[in-house]
């Protein structure tokens, strides 16, 4: 019994060295081609703004729209930021907004930092 297992131990190895190589060419010889062909086929967007012109002339607002989310709102400062997982807007006190990096792990550090800046002290 003590050797059937020895034996089927050793196949295993063998099995795993072998798969491990057959691995290793496929990615070096390009046997891996669908997954390489999914790589070059994607393409980054293009440098122009045509899409984003589009999307604002076909964009319907009868009040604000906000020319970074495309968002219809009554005033400028009610614009949501792009990107609200990571950033944090900001009201300032001539009634317009900003959008800025979240700062730190504290909810509205971001806006004590601007602050301080506005009174020098930052």
């Amino acid at each position: 019994m003590q050797s059937y297992l020895r034996a089927l131990w050793a196949f295993f190895m063998l099995a795993s060295v072998a798969q491990a190589q057959f691995n290793f060419f496929d990615h070096m010889f390009g046997g891996n081609q669908q997954q390489q062909g999914h790589h070059q086929g994607s393409q980054d967007v293009p440098s122009d703004s045509s899409r984003y012109q589009n999307a604002w002339s076909s964009a319907q607002c009868s009040n604000y729209l906000c020319p970074g989310t495309l968002a219809c709102v009554s005033f400028p400062h009610h614009c949501p930021c792009p990107h609200p997982d990571v950033e944090e807007k900001v009201e300032l006190a001539d009634g317009s907004a900003i959008c800025v990096s979240k700062g730190g792990f504290k909810a509205g550090e971001a806006t004590r930092k601007i602050e301080l800046a506005r009174k020098g002290l930052l």
